[in-house]
């Protein structure tokens, strides 16, 4: 069974490991611009890095839930693969906006993309198996006759 997690359990350490660095990216800014808490607002460097480090935490659940449903009800692979894509997109949309605000847009576009990809694996994920268990309607063996990707068995 751990087998099948193990992808998606990396990519959750990882993306953990990446909300840990963007917090402390926070506390460095406030020593920076001498912003102490619990103010939040400051010069407007500060306030584009606390507001990209708020939103990559506004967002952390959503990814993390549709990793894990995606992984376990679709393919951990793809899972693991999209969500390493999201971190990436994350960790630029982070920095893009700290940069500027119009620098976060790109990598913004980029992460909801893939949040969407991992969302529409999570719908097939789950339909599929709930055509399987209710249904008695195997989805993918199905897929894969009508696209003629199944094994041809000799007579």
């Amino acid at each position: 069974m751990l087998d099948r997690l193990v992808l998606v359990a990396a990519v959750t350490v990882l993306g953990v490991l990446e909300q840990a660095y963007f917090s402390l990216q926070v506390i460095y800014a406030r020593r920076k611009y001498s912003v102490s808490p619990p103010n939040t607002s400051g010069p407007p460097e500060f306030e584009r890095i606390f507001r990209a480090q708020a939103n990559c935490s506004e967002y952390f659940p959503i990814f993390i839930i549709t990793l894990w449903v995606s992984g376990l009800f679709f393919n951990q692979a793809a899972a693991a693969f999209l969500g390493l894509f999201y971190l990436y997109g994350r960790y630029k949309y982070f920095h893009g906006y700290a940069e500027s605000a119009m620098g976060r847009l790109e990598p913004l576009y980029f992460s909801a993309k893939v949040q969407w990809a991992l969302i529409a694996l999570c719908g097939l994920g789950v339909a599929s198996t709930m055509c399987q268990l209710y249904a008695g309607v195997d989805i993918s063996h199905l897929l894969s006759d009508i696209l003629g990707l199944s094994e041809v068995k000799e007579a």
